[in-house]
């Protein structure tokens, strides 16, 4: 057995591509950089290539896996290594905030999460990680390269969008470097990306009402060609746009973040609620 894990046939429906290059290994290892006693989570396994050098450099790790077939293998394998607690769950049923309270005996629990993300749940993941970002330090995921340019990007770009507003607005995205399709078994089709996200603290978060500002950012990007003024037009009007400091004449792609903020908190403070207009 090495440290790269263990033999297992990937299962397409569950779009499982197991990681395997040592040197792609050994950087995601660096980038987290866990130190003992860190609560850190690792979402997605698999046959372990994360999981057991991990597990050595911290002493313990709590794993989720959402099939079953990946548990005695990993159980197994992680033996003499250190404390592997798995959960054998889908993690988007997972409360981290109550994970970060059961594994953490801080006076404000936190975990660290890492991951090589299944690329058809990378977006609801990264929206699930989001509804408890005051419980979470840090988080190094990979996902398709894709991805990682959207939830990176600025306004003007092309592949500026809701994944990315509704991120930056939160957190502090850093992509980290490039990973080839051969880095897998099976291969992927595309290149993937490792990114960090480190959550704003509660005192640097602007939005005050997350419900409303999703609502405005959806709405906004829902409809690409049309002006907000037209796009937001269930929400608000041209006059409440430049209320608010936005031009009603722009498309949601030239908006920035801190726009989309100012806007949704303008429609707070005047008792706009999710939901209504």
């Amino acid at each position: 057995m090495t440290s790269q894990g263990f033999s297992e046939p990937a299962k397409k429906h569950l779009g499982q591509h197991f990681l395997h290059e040592r040197t792609v290994i050994d950087r995601i290892v660096r980038a987290v950089d866990p130190r003992p006693g860190e609560a850190l989570v690792e979402i997605g396994p698999g046959q372990g290539a994360i999981t057991f050098p991990l597990l050595r450099r911290d002493g313990a790790l709590t794993v989720i896996e959402f099939d079953r077939d990946l548990v005695a293998p990993l159980t197994a394998a992680a033996d003499g290594l250190g404390s592997l607690r798995i959960i054998n769950r889908d993690v988007l049923s997972v409360d981290f905030s109550a994970l970060a309270r059961e594994l953490s005996g801080a006076q404000s629990p936190r975990i660290r999460l890492v991951g090589n993300l299944p690329y058809n749940l990378s977006s609801p993941i990264l929206f699930h990680a989001l509804d408890h970002a005051a419980a979470i330090t840090d988080m190094v995921f990979m996902l398709q390269k894709e991805v990682v340019d959207r939830m990176a990007a600025g306004p003007g770009s092309k592949v500026y969008g809701r994944l990315g507003v509704m991120l930056q607005a939160f957190c502090t995205v850093i992509p980290l470097f490039t990973v080839p399709p051969g880095a897998f078994r099976p291969p992927p089709k595309v290149d993937s990306a490792v990114v960090r996200l480190v959550p704003l603290p509660a005192d640097q978060v602007r939005v005050q009402d997350r419900a409303l500002f999703a609502q405005v950012v959806r709405e906004a990007f829902g409809q690409r060609r049309k002006t907000l003024r037209n796009a937001l037009a269930r929400t608000c009007d041209a006059a409440t746009l430049d209320a608010a400091g936005v031009s009603p004449k722009v498309r949601a792609e030239q908006v920035p973040v801190a726009d989309f903020i100012a806007l949704a908190n303008h429609l707070a403070r005047e008792g706009v609620r999710a939901g209504h207009g």
